[in-house]
């Protein structure tokens, strides 16, 4: 889980500072930058698993295409000057976690700060690209005791906190940024604490941070926070990734865009009966209608995953009230998103953070308050213990729709906005800010707070509205 993330320079999050929960819902105007947002949190993920420059092509870039230059993801990037980006994150990381050799790995302790400094190399040549350069890097702990102030939001300490802060730790960081005589270096240090010499990684040669570098259980700790940060995903549901049919050697995880829809209702299914928690696949398949069904203009009847041993495909099916019986490719782009998050809900195996842009896309507004509801059940419960029936998995999404900003708890809620602030070179200059509203967890030791003044624009009427509610309906 993400709780809090820190900012400079990257992109338009020219300094944001923000905690996050179990659900949070950003909510912004279009165009204002609030997917940049989404944007770090992906770098993030895919620096714990590849290259500087890997991670950086990965980056949606101005045009939401990939980008091949790394400037597109600093502040004023193609201005002439030094050029840095500073990210920080505290975590809560999983305790127990495999290599990529299969050995288990035991985190010493689960609460962790993760801080990141990148600089930008000028091109060789005027046919070439920059690069970015590693400038620093740092995880550290964050204590048992300091759990209850970092961990801002509404919470069991009993049977959420005590389960998912665990371990301790007396030493120093695990990762740590110092100089030789070489150079700048990042020091690894063991799991034990202080003792034992610490390992340096020469900064300027490194291709990649040192923490997606550590791939064995040697350093169990770095390793768990490694694996929490390739948790997270961006969830971008296109119907024609819904719509593709599943052969039986397919992956039976539902992808980021979709893929591979039946095949992961499929294994759900089977790990439930060899489990024994449904005693047959239709006990599975009939939750996962039933969820359906709260789209009130679709009479579900059933659902079902059929192999077809000729083919060698899986199909998913649905039979209306009416009798009539539908591949899922036959179904509308809005109910395709719906199930594919029903299908979701049910996969305990899918935990860490997932950022979804405008869910809302594709849902008639009569259907808006099942859809807003299911988002929210995504997330973890964090008045009960993690498990298999309360995953521990984290919802952030971001919006303009009037109608999910009503339907979201005020606690829930950031207002994206862009306000003035203090530009590198002295200036001042418009960049995006993340505003808690007063009164709610986040607002605690915040400087500045939105307040339901800001959200007006989600909740009156738009100016020039043709079709109003007769004042005798209303109330």
């Amino acid at each position: 889980m993400l709780t809090r993330l820190e900012v400079q320079g990257f992109k338009n999050l020219l300094d944001v500072q923000v905690d996050f929960g179990p659900f949070t819902c950003i909510a912004g105007a279009n165009g204002i930058g609030k997917s940049n947002v989404f944007d770090v949190i992906d770098f993030l993920s895919h620096l714990a698993s590849g290259t500087l420059m890997e991670a950086a092509q990965q980056v949606r870039g101005p045009a939401d295409g990939r980008s091949g230059d790394p400037r597109d993801l600093f502040w004023d990037g193609y201005g002439d000057h030094d050029r840095e980006i500073h990210i920080a994150v505290e975590m809560l990381v999983p305790a127990t976690v495999e290599d990529d050799l299969g050995s288990p790995a035991l985190a010493t302790t689960t609460f962790l700060r993760y801080e990141l400094g990148l600089g930008y190399t000028r091109p060789d040549g005027e046919a070439s690209v920059g690069r970015l350069a590693l400038l620093s890097e740092r995880l550290v702990h964050i204590n048992r005791g300091e759990a209850a102030e970092h961990l801002k939001f509404a919470h069991s300490a009993k049977k959420f906190r005590n389960a998912v802060v665990v371990g301790r730790r007396s030493g120093g960081p695990y990762l740590s940024t110092g100089t030789h005589e070489s150079g700048l270096v990042i020091n690894v240090h063991g799991d034990g604490g202080s003792s034992g010499r610490p390992q340096p990684r020469a900064a300027a040669r490194a291709g990649r941070t040192v923490l997606s570098s550590i791939t064995t259980n040697d350093h169990p700790t770095i390793l768990a926070a490694r694996r929490e940060m390739q948790s997270w995903r961006r969830l971008a549901l296109e119907p024609s990734a819904l719509r593709t049919p599943d052969g039986f050697t397919d992956p039976r995880s539902l992808g980021s865009d979709g893929r591979h829809l039946a095949a992961a209702l499929f294994r759900i299914a089977q790990d439930n009966v060899n489990s024994g928690v449904a005693p047959d696949a239709d006990a599975v398949y009939a939750r996962v209608a039933g969820r359906l069904a709260d789209l009130g203009d679709l009479g579900v009847e059933s659902l079902s995953v059929e192999p077809d041993q000729v083919r060698e495909v899986l199909t998913l099916f649905l039979e209306e009230r009416g009798g009539l019986r539908l591949p899922a490719r036959a179904l509308s782009e809005g109910t395709l998103r719906f199930l594919a998050l029903c299908v979701l809900l049910e996969d305990p195996t899918v935990t860490g953070l997932i950022c979804m842009e405008e869910p809302e896309n594709g849902i008639h507004p009569a259907n808006l308050e099942a859809m807003i509801d299911l988002v929210r059940d995504l997330a973890v419960d964090p008045d009960e213990p993690p498990d298999a029936n309360n995953p521990f998995r984290q919802v952030i999404i971001n919006t303009h729709s009037p109608g999910v900003v009503q339907l979201c708890s005020r606690e829930d809620i950031l207002v994206a906005d862009n306000r003035l602030q203090a530009a590198p070179d002295g200036n001042t200059t418009r960049a995006l800010s993340l505003l808690p509203l007063a009164g709610t967890w986040r607002a605690r030791g915040a400087t500045v707070t939105a307040t339901d003044a800001d959200l007006v624009v989600y909740t009156t009427a738009p100016p020039g509205v043709q079709i109003k509610l007769p004042m005798d309906l209303v109330g």
